[in-house]
């Protein structure tokens, strides 16, 4: 198999968690508790992955200055896309919905939040599957701790979301349509993240992947641990820290 395809294929088996995740939280009615749980979790291991896979990674290969850098800009980014999408109905995209609150808007109460939800998870998926193709340029090997670290969190990401977008009266053709366009991404996502950055020098490949890196972080902060916090704030410290161990253990093994 060519590594272009490995790319694909690698992205494809981290976007389809999103896609299991929608099965799940669609099709039954899983606990609050359980859904922040996996949520502080895989928001542990996102955490960990990011700072021993990523940033550590663009850190050896070109200094403090480009990971800096581009963490920030990532970071930025994110922020400003995600600020976009809120004022639109995506703020609350993973909340699974039971509070009135906090739970994603109908098509009849904004119009549009349909799109921005879809949207939104979009942008949420995207830079992480970009490192895994991103990951192949060193020497043809993808970081299995990175592909287990993204399987993982896209698991409760998808679950909690289509929960929500279930409340809100979103039908399962909206719902499973946004994340098997959104598995798809993650795979095209991942194939360019190998091809297109490739190009480059190993300076701003570092660049890249700290962007994605400081994308990741901003996501984890602005939409994974508010919704893990709302039903597990009493344990989402200890839930975290024990995913970030886990991902520690895995790079580290």
């Amino acid at each position: 198999m060519t590594e272009v395809a490995l790319a694909g294929l690698w992205g494809l088996v981290a976007g389809s968690a999103l896609l299991l995740g929608a099965v799940v939280g669609f099709g039954l009615r899983v606990p609050q508790k359980v859904i922040a749980t996996v949520m502080a979790f895989g928001a542990g291991v996102l955490l960990s992955a990011v700072s021993f896979e990523l940033l550590s990674e663009a850190y050896d290969e070109a200094g403090l200055a480009p990971a800096v850098a581009g963490t920030l800009a990532g970071a930025a980014a994110y922020t400003a896309g995600n600020a976009w999408l809120a004022g639109r109905g995506a703020r609350h995209r993973k909340r699974s919905g039971d509070r009135q609150a906090h739970a994603q808007p109908t098509e009849a109460q904004q119009s549009g939040s349909g799109l921005a939800l879809a949207l939104g998870a979009l942008l949420d998926g995207i830079p992480e599957s970009a490192v895994i193709g991103v990951g192949l340029l060193d020497g043809g090997s993808v970081s299995l701790v990175t592909v287990a670290a993204v399987f993982i969190s896209n698991v409760p990401e998808g679950l909690s979301s289509s929960a929500g977008m279930k409340k809100a009266g979103r039908g399962k053709a909206y719902v499973f349509g946004v994340w098997g366009a959104i598995a798809a991404a993650s795979t095209v996502s991942s194939v360019l993240g190998y091809t297109v950055v490739g190009h480059f020098s190993a300076t701003v490949i570092a660049a890249v992947t700290a962007v994605a890196a400081g994308a990741i972080l901003a996501m984890i902060a602005d939409t994974m641990i508010p919704e893990a916090f709302e039903d597990a704030h009493l344990a989402i410290g200890l839930i975290t820290v024990s995913g970030f161990l886990v991902s520690f253990a895995l790079s580290h093994a």
